[in-house]
């Protein structure tokens, strides 16, 4: 039997998960600002969350290690594009960005995943969906608008649409894994894939890997560099 799903209880978590996840970009901040690239940023982001995942995905697992066999493929792009793509680019793009801007770019991915659907799987959506969308590209307009154009570097605003296709990329690829397998183990298992992608394209030279590890400024305020780090794991990442 499958458990009782509430659209209400789904909606306050997904609202939980977005205001997790628009942390990121203020704690990122402030260790691109002391020296960090963003890669290492990413890798801080999503490193630790994995480890502290692991004892929970295990015991919702209960043995069950066919599924997760099963789904390696799909767990394996939910981390190159959800968490690799989509926070590489987005950790980019706030280095020439603001970071509500950067975000508002970042979540044309939902409108990217509508037209996917259309266009890929010939899933026309509805109208209450097309206005949605609608409403959401004429806010960010407007937004844009009031932000300035001297403020829209575009360097980050090609990165913030590549984060926009690795979020697309990230709902996409977690409808597509089988119901059995538990989120946890998704979500753990695609933030190891994403760090073992950014380490290893960084130890190949293709990345910039540069940390510092002084105080840093968060929040008008200096502090250790452990403040943003634990943030970026716990909450942008674990929490999200």
């Amino acid at each position: 039997m499958h458990p009782h799903r509430s659209p209400v209880t789904g909606l306050i978590l997904a609202l939980i998960s977005a205001a997790a996840f628009a942390t990121s970009g203020i704690f990122a901040r402030s260790l691109l600002a002391a020296g960090w690239s963003a890669a290492a940023a990413v890798v801080a982001r999503v490193s630790i969350a994995p480890v502290v995942l692991a004892p929970v995905a295990r015991w919702t697992l209960r043995g069950r290690w066919g599924i997760l066999r099963r789904n390696l493929g799909r767990v394996g792009m939910f981390g190159l594009l959800g968490v690799a793509t989509a926070q590489a680019c987005f950790f980019n793009a706030v280095r020439y960005l603001p970071v509500g801007v950067a975000l508002l770019l970042e979540y044309l991915g939902i409108i990217l995943v509508v037209a996917w659907l259309w266009l890929v799987h010939r899933q026309r959506p509805r109208r209450l969906t097309l206005a949605g969308s609608a409403a959401a590209l004429v806010g960010l307009v407007l937004v844009l608008e009031l932000a300035g154009s001297a403020r829209l570097h575009p360097l980050g605003v090609f990165w913030a649409l590549g984060a926009a296709a690795g979020l697309a990329g990230y709902f996409i690829v977690s409808t597509r894994v089988d119901a059995g397998l538990p989120s946890v183990v998704l979500a753990g298992g695609g933030m190891a894939v994403g760090t073992a992608v950014l380490v290893g394209l960084g130890l190949a030279g293709l990345l910039p890997l540069t940390a510092t590890f002084g105080t840093v400024e968060f929040a008008g305020v200096r502090t250790s560099w452990l403040v943003p780090v634990i943030g970026l794991a716990l909450i942008a990442a674990l929490v999200s």
